[in-house]
């Protein structure tokens, strides 16, 4: 039952922040969501002890074709619900000194889009996966084109159309799978010995739908936009958790079920991954705004996961589970940094800003330590993984990941830039009233820079809980 239960809370926690009052709106969000993170962790302690019981769920849907109800919960899935379950007390939490109207259906559509996450990186079943793919894409929309800003609307329409052109592709893959192996089952697909050209169609099918969530070039116009737009929560749903779903679906049903696909088109990816570093990386230096330029490093820093996983070896493919967890954890501290200054000064334009430090120490170790992270400096939660990817990038090709590493070179130029512009030099009138973090600001920081630091010392937890289900993917992904 453990699989069903994962599931099951984040939806009843919705249900009762529905229907109880809205004074304690928050209280009921923020409780159901950590519910869920602890009974994440009861279940990672489970799993580590080797038992197996609980972790899967599966009962019969259609009989034709053959679909079944399925969850399963091995390493690489219970790292992604890890990931879901710690960072949306956190997003929840961070909402707590804002001013959001109707925060009744706000924080219900968080908790619906956590449990539907939940969904994506348990699901067993092809057509499981999917059904909760589309229904992440629900709120996230509501979330953008409601709580953002005036011209949110149609800027999360070009995403929300964007994304369901992909799932179209991929719903297409699904039934052609679905009717060659005579069932969804994640289990059946993967043992299928498909014809070269059925894999190259089924291919792009998922491919597709994968790129456009990331977001990889050029298929990201839509990202900087919305991520700009959108209001923050709804900004760190989507670069933490909602582009880590095309990481995992390039893991778990592109690598296994179309490997001949997988090697002629390689090059190709690789290529459009370290364009995304070099390319975000140069945008984000010349962007004004905090949070455009968050989104450019994003894309920066997703390229180069990407890369990493199409090398299809054990240190691209655990390296980028392991940078998928920094990278979800730097992100929405980030975007939180950002959305203080915004409530502080009401504005995010850096060229505005300044004196910070003097103001608010508190505030400017937290994004000191961050903007650390973002420069993947050794003994923070980014170093390891970058490094690994990076090497696996240069087993594959040296020229190659000589260009992505110049990521580290203007990433220093963008972020020192901006920790420079926003918190020293002088105050004025912008930032003069800027005062330090209050108790639930703290609270929101606190287990983000503890994430970034243990991780950074000790990433062993992640590599250990991956690195079974790794070498089983490359052997599915090896022809």
């Amino acid at each position: 039952m453990t699989a069903i239960i994962l599931l099951i809370l984040p939806f009843l926690g919705a249900l009762l922040t529905l229907l109880l009052s809205n004074k304690i709106t928050k209280q009921i969000a923020l409780g159901a969501s950590i519910l869920t993170f602890l009974y994440s962790i009861y279940t990672y302690f489970h799993f580590v002890q080797g038992s197996a019981a609980g972790l899967i769920f599966s009962t019969p849907w259609l009989e034709v074709p053959n679909i079944s109800f399925s969850l399963e919960i091995d390493g690489l899935s219970l790292l992604m619900l890890l990931l879901t379950n710690i960072l949306t007390p956190i997003i929840i939490l961070s909402g707590a000194g804002s001013t959001q109207k109707n925060i009744k259906a706000l924080y219900t559509l968080i908790l619906v889009m956590q449990g539907a996450l939940n969904g994506v990186f348990m699901a067993a079943d092809a057509l499981i996966f999917y059904i909760f793919w589309e229904m992440v894409l629900i709120p996230i929309y509501f979330i953008a084109a409601l709580w953002g800003t005036d011209y949110s609307r149609e800027i999360t329409f070009k995403f929300f159309v964007y994304a369901l052109v992909g799932s179209l592709f991929m719903l297409i893959s699904v039934i052609v799978l679905t009717l060659v192996a005579g069932s969804s089952s994640v289990h059946d697909i993967h043992s299928l010995s498909l014809t070269n050209w059925s894999q190259t169609l089924i291919f792009f099918g998922f491919f597709l739908a994968f790129a456009i969530k990331i977001p990889i070039v050029p298929l990201h116009t839509w990202q900087a936009d919305t991520y700009t737009a959108a209001p923050t929560q709804g900004t760190m749903l989507l670069s933490s958790l909602m582009l880590k779903m095309g990481l995992y679906g390039f893991i778990r049903w592109l690598l296994p079920v179309v490997p001949f696909a997988i090697a002629q088109y390689t090059p190709i990816i690789i290529t459009l991954g370290v364009i995304g570093v070099v390319y975000g990386a140069w945008i984000a230096i010349q962007q004004n705004n905090f949070k455009r330029l968050l989104a450019y490093s994003s894309l920066g820093h997703v390229g180069l996961i990407v890369a990493g996983i199409f090398t299809i070896t054990s240190m691209g493919l655990i390296g980028a589970s392991v940078q998928m967890i920094a990278h979800g954890v730097n992100v929405v501290g980030l975007f939180f940094a950002a959305e203080i200054v915004l409530r502080r000064t009401g504005t995010i334009d850096i060229s505005a800003l300044g004196g910070i430090r003097e103001k608010a120490p508190w505030f400017s170790t937290y994004l000191f330590i961050l903007v650390l992270a973002g420069l993947s400096l050794p003994l923070t939660n980014a170093f390891v993984g970058e490094f690994m990817l990076l090497f696996s990038v240069w087993q594959y090709n040296a020229a190659l990941a000589v260009l992505a590493g110049t990521t580290v070179i203007l990433a220093a130029v963008y972020l020192l830039r901006m920790f420079q512009r926003t918190l020293l030099g002088n105050s004025n009138t912008v930032t003069q009233e800027f005062h330090d973090l209050t108790l639930s600001e703290h609270l929101t920081f606190i287990p983000i820079i503890f994430m970034v630091l243990f991780f950074g010392v000790y990433p062993m937890p992640i590599i250990r809980l991956v690195e079974p289900v790794i070498n089983q993917i490359i052997q599915l992904a090896s022809i």
